[in-house]
């Protein structure tokens, strides 16, 4: 008993227990915790085992079993849209999440690799060096390799309580992620007691000058604020696509678009279960003649056919002529199929997903003109994407996301959702409105901050105002490039081992 309870203690201290339970601290920074020490606190954890790694392998297990804790604590919820709505096996979608999880963690493993490799080879300093500098970079290569999955960079942990979001506006989510992982290198050092005066100074400018930018006003209002109503059906995601339940879903949204006395109402992406083609002439007609009595407008989650293509779409109806937003940006294995001819057969035999092979929209597009607004829309998974919405940007003079995050259940992704689009409508200055099937619908001010927002899973029509706003924050005027600026003046001091 006593040889199995010394083994027992032993695993508990075993270094890579340690990183695995790390990584699962650094989710606590993100929404719906907000609580952003616990991941500056985690990725100081992760960065004073790497410093001490005597290899480039054990630099990369290490890491490695910190991007395991963080993605599995961090996206368990891809178990939920599988299994739940997807009708995969336990077994099969388990497993499908672990290897998610796993392969996501062989960016961190790189990291890992990376920061011993240039920490040895460049003699640049590991903590405030390599560590930030090969984190951010990893970041962003999962932002875009086989289509990206940017979600959880560490940038985000910061809105929008922290001081660091105040260089939101000027460097973007990359940018704030580098100065997080510097702000965690510097709090290993002061707790090594090792240039801790100097580590203390620096920290503290560094959140205090972020401070003071958080009280910046990066563009100014234009016009007159304008009433909104952002309406959440909860319609449930298992029977969303039946035939039987779409006369009763057209119904409930007509209703509640028809109740919203409102210049702008938003319904939330793919809120009508059917295609625009087949949308009762009446029905439409009676949208559009409310939306002008309201003098503004009405956006309508709707597929939209054309020539055997399908769109997930926004389409206007009112005072404006009619609009059409087409989602560019598509999700992997849930609105198209990569390598089709491979893999299709598990859509097949072991899925259930409806729209999982649907056409891209146009990757420059407009801003539409409705209710007295310039309105750049994304549709859901859009968002996690800042490069991709300034597109429209600085001509638009507010933002619109519709989502439905049915798909993921109770689960803590519509909330990390709702906090990448707080960071948005902090990296372009404008307010951002998101109406979503069954949460988190909600009201963001210009700054970040939540003004409204609805409860998970009920149904209702949130209303307020909107104020639209004019200028160029400097990350629409430059976009990742600054955050790229900032990581090469970061390796040139290190290199010139100024730092």
């Amino acid at each position: 008993m006593v040889k199995i309870s010394n083994r027992f203690y032993k695993y508990l201290q075993h270094p890579l227990l340690h990183c695995f339970l790390l990584g699962g601290l650094a989710i606590m920074g993100f929404a719906p915790f907000y609580l952003y020490p616990c991941t500056l606190l985690a990725l100081a954890g992760i960065f004073n085992y790497l410093s001490r790694a005597t290899t480039a392998k054990q630099a990369a297990c290490l890491a490695y079993c910190f991007g395991l804790g963080f993605f599995c604590a961090g996206v368990y919820w891809i178990y939920i849209s599988l299994h739940d709505f997807g009708g995969m096996p336990f077994l099969m979608a388990s497993f499908a999440t672990f290897s998610f999880c796993a392969f996501l963690a062989l960016f961190t493993g790189c990291m890992g690799w990376l920061c011993y490799t240039l920490s040895t080879k460049f003699k640049v300093h590991p903590l405030l060096v390599s560590a930030p500098l090969t984190w951010v970079l990893l970041e962003w290569v999962r932002s875009w390799i086989f289509t990206g999955f940017p979600w959880l960079n560490v940038g985000y942990s910061t809105v929008p309580n922290s001081a660091l979001a105040g260089y939101v506006p000027i460097f973007g989510v990359y940018g704030v992620s580098l100065l997080v992982t510097i702000s965690s290198g510097l709090l290993v050092l002061i707790a090594r007691q090792e240039t801790r005066r100097k580590a203390m100074i620096t920290l503290v400018a560094l959140w205090l000058v972020g401070g003071a930018l958080k009280q910046m006003e990066w563009s100014k209002a234009q016009g007159a604020p304008i009433s909104v109503a952002l309406l959440q059906g909860n319609i449930a995601q298992d029977i969303k696509w039946q035939p039987e339940v779409a006369q009763q879903t057209l119904d409930q949204y007509l209703e509640m678009i028809v109740s919203a006395n409102a210049q702008l109402t938003i319904t939330p992406e793919t809120a009508l279960p059917i295609l625009s083609n087949q949308i009762p002439d009446e029905y439409l007609k009676r949208i559009k003649t409310h939306a002008q009595e309201n003098h503004g407008d009405v956006l309508i989650g709707i597929i939209e056919s054309e020539q055997d293509n399908y769109y997930n779409s926004m389409l206007s109806t009112g005072t404006a002529p009619t609009q059409t937003y087409r989602k560019s940006h598509l999700v992997p294995f849930g609105e198209f199929i990569p390598l089709k001819s491979a893999i299709g057969w598990i859509y097949r035999d072991w899925l259930n997903m409806p729209l999982s092979d649907l056409s891209r929209g146009s990757t420059q597009p407009k801003p539409m003109k409705i209710a007295g607004q310039q309105v750049a829309i994304n549709i859901c998974y859009e968002d996690v994407y800042g490069e991709e919405i300034i597109r429209q940007l600085p001509q638009a003079t507010l933002l619109v996301n519709t989502s439905n995050m049915a798909w993921f259940g109770d689960s803590l992704a519509p909330d990390q959702h709702l906090q990448m689009s707080q960071t948005r409508a902090l990296e372009t200055g404008r307010m951002m409105l998101r109406a979503t099937n069954t949460g988190a619908t909600a009201i963001i001010d210009s700054h970040g901050h939540i003004i409204k927002r609805l409860p998970h899973f009920t149904n209702g029509t949130l209303t307020g105002e909107a104020q639209g706003y004019i200028g160029k924050t400097p990350y629409v005027g430059w976009g990742n490039w600054g955050a790229l600026v900032l990581g090469l003046l970061l390796f040139g001091l290190g290199w010139t081992r100024r730092l």
